[in-house]
This record gives C-alpha cells, structure tokens and sequence, in this order.
C-alpha cells in the first residue's frame, strides 16, 4: 500500500482527498503547513506527496526545496488557476507534475497512480530485462534504472523520476530527435495532458543539475520548433 502525503492548508480539500485516496487503496498522511510536514518526512518519507504552494509557516515551494536536498520522491503540486509563474518555478525546481484547482479528484489520481507507475519501473519495483530496465552507456553518461542511478565522467546526478525518464528517452537513440509530444507519452500516461512548458521546464532543470557536475555539459540539444536531441560525441 503506497502512502501519500497530502499538504495543503484548506481542511476541506485535505478530507475530501484524503477519502477519496483511501477508498483507491491508499494509505494517506495530512497536513495543513509546509513545516508540519516536513518535521514528519524528517522521520519517515512517504512515497510520494501532494504539495499546495500557497501555506502558512512553510509554503510549498520552500517544502520542495528542502525535500530535494535529500529525496527524489515524487512530488505533485497543487497550484491556483492563475499561477502560472508558480508553475514553471515549481517545475524547475523539482516538481514531476502540478493540477490546477479546482481539479478533478479523479484527475489528481490518474496522476498519482502514473507517477507511481513510473517510480516502480526506475527503482526497480518492475524487474523484468527490457530496454527500460537494463544499465545504459553513452559516452560520458552510465544510467541504471534498476537502481535509479546516474552518472557523468563518473561522478553521480541525483534526478527525479520525471527527469530519469526523459534523459533515458533522449539518450537510447542518440542523434535522433525527440518531439516534445514523444517526450511526453514517455514522462506521462496517456490520460494526463501537459503543455509543452511542462516538458521544456523538465528539460532545463535536468541540464541544470548535471551542469553541476559538468559545466560545460552540452550533450542535450534543443531543436526550436522540433524538439530535442542527445549528442554523445
């Protein structure tokens, strides 16, 4: 049974969703500020959580950024209708995804299970030997699902499950392009519908943050209009 962590500052949102989870099957932790859960993921993780960014004591945005200084769990934001700018900042810091309230209780679950989905394959939960799941090398780049690890020239990136998948996308088949509409079937489930943002705010953290190995990292080429692109030369 997978636990989910719900933050959010509104009582309402926090007992609607949470019954809605736990008739899905799921085990469900609320919260209603930033600081409270995190002094609780201090102790003990859950497997992924359902942030609001606007909240007292600790809003959501400043609970991501402390949560990956140490974790690459799954991480949904539960944003208004116009943050927009909160959105993108959300996603570039780390977010895998974001739902837009009022939502639908049945949307916000379709894309919990995907994410889950998702974490199962790159942690290994879903073992069996395919492209997915086996070690990758490209030049500079080692990447093993199994262990949800990667590294360049050796030294080891901490990535996202959103961000785990779409390097390994782009790196299979290097020099070939990836559309972002191909960039999205891999990164989300058929049922969630993303804008083209969502796919390029993913893209700019994870050449980020292997920068921050590599500043002249440049193996993840942008085709404007097209798409991207992996170069191992």
């Amino acid at each position: 049974m997978s636990k989910i962590a719900l933050v959010d500052d509104d009582r309402n949102i926090l007992t609607s969703v949470a019954m809605t989870l736990e008739a899905e099957g799921f085990e469900v932790e609320t919260y209603n500020d930033g600081q409270s859960a995190l002094d609780a993921f201090n102790k003990k993780l859950p497997d992924m959580a359902v942030l609001d960014i606007k909240m007292p004591r600790m809003d959501g945005m400043d609970l991501l950024q402390r949560l990956r200084q140490k974790t690459t769990m799954p991480v949904i934001f539960l944003t208004s209708k116009d943050d927009e700018i909160d959105e993108v900042l959300g996603l570039r810091m780390g977010a895998d995804d974001y739902v837009k309230k009022p939502f639908s209780q049945r949307l916000l679950v379709e894309r919990i299970r995907a994410l889950l989905r998702r974490k199962d394959v790159v942690e290994g939960n879903v073992v069996e030997e395919t492209e997915e799941t086996k070690v990758m090398e490209r030049g500079e780049l080692r990447m093993d699902p199994l262990r949800h690890s990667v590294s360049w020239k050796g030294q080891d990136v901490t990535l996202t499950v959103t961000e785990f998948l779409l390097l390994q996308a782009l790196a299979q088949r290097p020099g070939f392009v990836k559309s972002r509409d191909q960039l999205m079937d891999v990164a989300y489930d058929d049922q969630v519908y993303v804008d083209d943002r969502t796919i390029d705010s993913h893209i700019k953290r994870l050449r980020k943050k292997m920068r921050t190995v590599d500043n002249e990292f440049s193996a993840i080429e942008t085709l404007y209009g097209i798409g991207y692109r992996y170069n191992d030369e």
